[in-house]
């Protein structure tokens, strides 16, 4: 295994025992709880956060507010996680090798876990622990409401969902990758110089738009030459419904060159940064170089 895999399969461990404690200890409902401690104890890289923590680092913002805004982002992508398993959605049966919510406890509960996870989310970026200004936690909210809605990802899932068995055009396409994926990466980059209260946003703007549409490539990649007990997931759904993406548009040899080269380009506005960056350039690299 390689360092930076083993420093992010420590810092998903990590990072799930404080999402776990996060979790309200519902007094009512003992099976809302339990689902949603089951949800995310299902697992995964927590790539999301971690881009957060590690580039908030970058602008000296204290750990603990940084965990907090990176504990929002990923309750957020849960939710829509959870939310995409079910039969209206995705319908799978399986997540990393797991029972999807769904099918461990029921449709209902699963609609309500996301609901949960949501308000979770702006929840813990309310509090006065993610940041002493207000302005700055209306700001984080601000941010990732609009990136968790209808003009973010909920926008580009109602667009995947009614893009099946039509030919979209590439502007199309990279819209519906914008929203669906690259808005939450965006608040990812973006949260760590917000936290610190910088006002200029525009390089890890820039930043976030090439790894957003590159880690989504590199996914529509992985549907169709992935390992299907590696991914834990079924495969090759999107050729199935029959999903126009950058690999159909481009073909897969294009679209692997059009990923690295995203990659690279997120790499050179890394630069100025020097030996700080280093742990976020490894991380870039890795959203290509990842088999799952």
């Amino acid at each position: 295994m390689k360092e930076i895999e083993r420093f992010i399969l420590h810092f998903a461990h990590e990072f799930d025992k404080l999402l776990i404690k996060l979790l309200p200890k519902n007094q009512y409902s003992s099976k809302l709880y339990n689902a949603m401690k089951y949800s995310i104890n299902v697992g995964g890289k927590r790539l999301r956060p971690l881009f957060l923590i590690e580039i908030a680092k970058i602008f000296k913002v204290k750990k603990n507010m940084a965990l907090r805004a990176a504990a929002a982002i990923e309750l957020i992508h849960c939710y829509s996680l959870v939310h995409d398993d079910l039969p209206a959605m995705d319908d799978d049966d399986m997540r990393r090798g797991h029972m999807t919510c769904h099918k461990k406890f029921d449709d209902a509960t699963a609609i309500l876990v996301g609901d949960a996870f949501q308000s979770l989310a702006f929840e813990i970026l309310s509090d006065k622990r993610t940041h002493p200004n207000p302005e700055v936690r209306c700001l984080l909210i601000n941010e990732l409401s609009q990136a968790s809605g209808a003009l973010g990802m909920v926008g580009g899932q109602m667009l995947d969902l009614v893009a099946e068995k039509k030919k979209l055009s590439l502007q199309e396409i990279l819209v519906l990758q914008k929203l669906k994926t690259g808005e939450l990466f965006r608040f990812s980059c973006i949260a760590g110089p917000i936290l610190s209260e910088e006002k200029n946003l525009k390089n890890f703007d820039e930043f976030a738009h090439n790894l957003g549409l590159a880690f989504q490539i590199k996914d529509d990649l992985l549907d169709i030459e992935g390992d299907e007990k590696k991914m834990g997931k079924k495969l090759n759904k999107d050729a199935s419904r029959g999903k126009s993406t950058l690999i159909s548009f481009f073909g897969k040899e294009n679209a692997k060159k059009k990923s690295n080269d995203l990659i690279n380009n997120s790499k050179k506005i890394l630069r100025p940064y020097g030996k700080q960056a280093k742990r976020i350039i490894d991380l870039t690299n890795f959203v290509i170089t990842r088999n799952n």
